[in-house]
C-alpha cells in the first residue's frame, strides 16, 4: 500500500541534523555540540504561569489568531525593531516559529513557484517548498561571505521567483547582513512582485549591531512576512509559541490555513509566552551575556587550534571550515570515532555546507572546554 502515498512526501529525508544527531547517541563518551537548544532552564516566573493558567483552567481552545493579550505584548515588543503591526489584524500565534513558516509558505506559494534560499540553509525550509509544490533554489553565499546580498538575489531570479527566505541571524553560520546590504535589498525590492520571508527567531542573540528587520523599511510591509518566537531568546522550544507578522490582507489568508491545521497555539503555552514577553525581558540580557562569553571562548580556541571559521555575529553556532579530501559528513564520523567529539556535518545545511562543521555553543563552558580539546587532539592527530 505504500505506492499510494503522496509521492513528495516519500521522498522527504529526516533532517540531517537529526540524523547525525541521532546516531552519535550509538556511541559512547562523545561530547556532542550538535543541537541549538538553548541550556538554560526557562524562567521560574514563565513556568509558574503555565501552571497558574492550568489551575486557573484556561485549557480551552483560544482565538485562532491567538490570545489578544499576547497578541498584543507581541505588537508592543516588536516596536524595538520599528516594526508597527496591529494585534488584531497582523499578528497569528502559531506553533512555534515551525508552523510560522509552514503556513507563510503554503499560502504565498503556487504549484510552478520557486523561492531562493540561502546555501548553507537551515534544512527545515525545503520539504515545505516542495509539500507546497513549489521549487527551492539554492543560492551559493560562500562568495558573499556567506550573506545573502541584493546581488546575490538577483542573479538568481526568474520570471517563476515568488519568494526570497532571509533567516538571519543564520542557522548554521550566525551570520547576518549589514544594515547597509538590508538597505539595498530593501530598495531593490521595492519594485519586484515577491515576497521575502524574514525568519528572525534568533533576532535576541546578537552580539556586535542591534538587530535590523527588513520588514521596518519603508514600503517593505506588503512584502515582507516576519517570523519569530519566544523559543531561543526565552529557553522555551518545549512549549512551541512562535508567530508571523503580516500585513492584514495577507494574514486573514494564513489564519485559514492555519485554523484548519492547528485550530490554535496551546492555550497554556499561550499564557506562558505572555508572562515571557511582559516581565522577563532580564533574563534574555542575563542569557545573551553567558552566549557572548562562551562565543568569544569558543572562537579564541578554534583560532589557537588553527582552524578556520565564518566569524558569527549572532546566534549560538560558529561554522568551522574543514580542509580535508573525505566527505564532511566521513569526517564528521571520523571526528566521534576517533576524538570522541561530535559537530553537525555542513552537508546538512545543503550542499554549500560541504567542507563545513556546525559547532553550537549553546552548552556550558566545561562540556565546550572538553569538545574543543577533542577536537584539537582530531586536528593534530588525525586530519
Amino acid at each position: 500500500m505504500e505506492h499510494l502515498l503522496n509521492a513528495q512526501v516519500k521522498q522527504l529525508q529526516i533532517s540531517g541534523i537529526r540524523q547525525f544527531f541521532n546516531m552519535v547517541g550509538d556511541y559512547e563518551d562523545v561530547v556532542s555540540l550538535t543541537i541549538g537548544q538553548p541550556d538554560f532552564q526557562t524562567p521560574e516566573r514563565v513556568k509558574s504561569a503555565a501552571i497558574t493558567s492550568i489551575e486557573e483552567n484556561k485549557t480551552a481552545y483560544t482565538m485562532n489568531a491567538g490570545i489578544p493579550e499576547l497578541r498584543q505584548a507581541i505588537a508592543e515588543d516588536v516596536k524595538k525593531y520599528g516594526l508597527h503591526y496591529d494585534a488584531d489584524s497582523e499578528i497569528i500565534v502559531t506553533v512555534g516559529a515551525s508552523e510560522a513558516i509552514d503556513i507563510s509558505l503554503r499560502t504565498i506559494l503556487s504549484p510552478g513557484d520557486e523561492v531562493l534560499l540561502p546555501s548553507p540553509v537551515y534544512p527545515g525550509y525545503e520539504p515545505l517548498i516542495k509539500m507546497a509544490g513549489a521549487s527551492p533554489v539554492h543560492v551559493d553565499i560562500a562568495p558573499y561571505d556567506f550573506v545573502l546580498t541584493k546581488d546575490a538575489i538577483e542573479s538568481h531570479i526568474t520570471d517563476r521567483t515568488k519568494a526570497v527566505i532571509m533567516p538571519y541571524p543564520s542557522n548554521p553560520t550566525g551570520v547576518s547582513p549589514s544594515f547597509g546590504q538590508l538597505e539595498e535589498i530593501a530598495r531593490f525590492m521595492q519594485n519586484k512582485e515577491m515576497f521575502v520571508i524574514a525568519d528572525e527567531i534568533y533576532s535576541e542573540l546578537v552580539y556586535k549591531n542591534p538587530h535590523t528587520s527588513l520588514a521596518s523599511f519603508l514600503g517593505l510591509k506588503d512584502k515582507v512576512v516576519v517570523i519569530n518566537g519566544v523559543s531561543k531568546s526565552f529557553s522555551m522550544t518545549g512549549f512551541r509559541i512562535g508567530y508571523v507578522l503580516a500585513p492584514d490582507w495577507m494574514r486573514q489568508h494564513m489564519l485559514k490555513v492555519h485554523q484548519y491545521n492547528v485550530s490554535c497555539a496551546s492555550s497554556v503555552s499561550q499564557h506562558a509566552a505572555l508572562e515571557a514577553l511582559k516581565n522577563n525581558q532580564t533574563e534574555i540580557e542575563r542569557m545573551r551575556a553567558t552566549y557572548e562569553k562562551r562565543r568569544a571562548f569558543v572562537l579564541e580556541k578554534l583560532k589557537d587550534i588553527g582552524l578556520s571559521f565564518v566569524e558569527p555575529d549572532g546566534a549560538f553556532y560558529v561554522f568551522i571550515q574543514f580542509p580535508s579530501a573525505k566527505s564532511t559528513f566521513e569526517t564528521a564520523v571520523g571526528l566521534v570515532e576517533k576524538s570522541g567529539i561530535a559537530l553537525v556535518p555542513g552537508s546538512a545545511f545543503s550542499e554549500g555546507g560541504e567542507g563545513y562543521m556546525r559547532l553550537s555553543y549553546a552548552y556550558d563552558l566545561p562540556t565546550l572546554e572538553k569538545g574543543l580539546e577533542r577536537l584539537r587532539d582530531y586536528v593534530e592527530h588525525h586530519l
